[in-house]
């Protein structure tokens, strides 16, 4: 049980314990937080408070990842969605066309948690970079989404998220829309 534990990531940290420990024993605490997190006293918290402890850690990876990858927006070098485009990187893919790729996300956030990216990134690093050159490719973004909304049967309700910049925790520089679905979202978002 602990080995298939350690193995999460530390921002999905909290769902895998959920589903792990408390089906085995019963509970919420217990040697998984000892053994990930030594210098935190968990005994002591509530269900409440180690929740918020994950949500806040996760959070500060994603902003500290967002912060470090700005330096090198503009470069031109090869994002790690290039590699996914060329197949260097496995992917589940869900939708592809001539134009478009959409694959599941490795960290969903929601049941239903898809990435959209054009083939070709043509200076579209950001959404603030695009320009009227970009029109054709941003509405066909769009209208897939859509399509791939129907497709993975969430077309009554999905939130499409573009994240613009490193204080909105964008962290790969090549356009991307984040599609969630499957579950009761909130708002605010963020």
């Amino acid at each position: 049980m602990l080995s298939s534990l350690v193995l999460c990531q530390p921002h999905a940290f909290f769902f895998c314990r959920v589903s792990v420990i408390q089906r085995a024993s019963g509970k919420w605490r217990g040697a998984a937080e000892r053994l990930l997190f030594p210098e935190r006293n968990f005994s002591s918290c509530s269900y409440s408070e180690t929740r918020r402890f994950f949500n806040v850690r996760a959070q500060n990876n994603e902003e500290e990842n967002a912060l470090s990858v700005a330096a090198s927006v503009d470069t031109g070098a090869p994002t790690i969605f290039d590699k996914i485009i060329k197949k260097e990187i496995p992917s589940t893919v869900v939708y592809e066309d001539d134009k478009v790729l959409a694959f599941r996300d490795i960290s969903p956030q929601a049941p239903v948690h898809i990435v959209l990216i054009p083939k070709i990134r043509d200076g579209l690093t950001q959404l603030s970079k695009a320009d009227e050159r970009h029109k054709d490719i941003l509405g066909h973004l769009m209208y897939t989404t859509g399509v791939i909304a129907k497709q993975e049967g969430i077309e009554e309700g999905y939130r499409v998220v573009i994240n613009n910049g490193p204080t909105a925790c964008q962290s790969v520089y090549h356009l991307h829309l984040h599609i969630l679905g499957g579950r009761q979202l909130k708002w605010p978002p963020g």
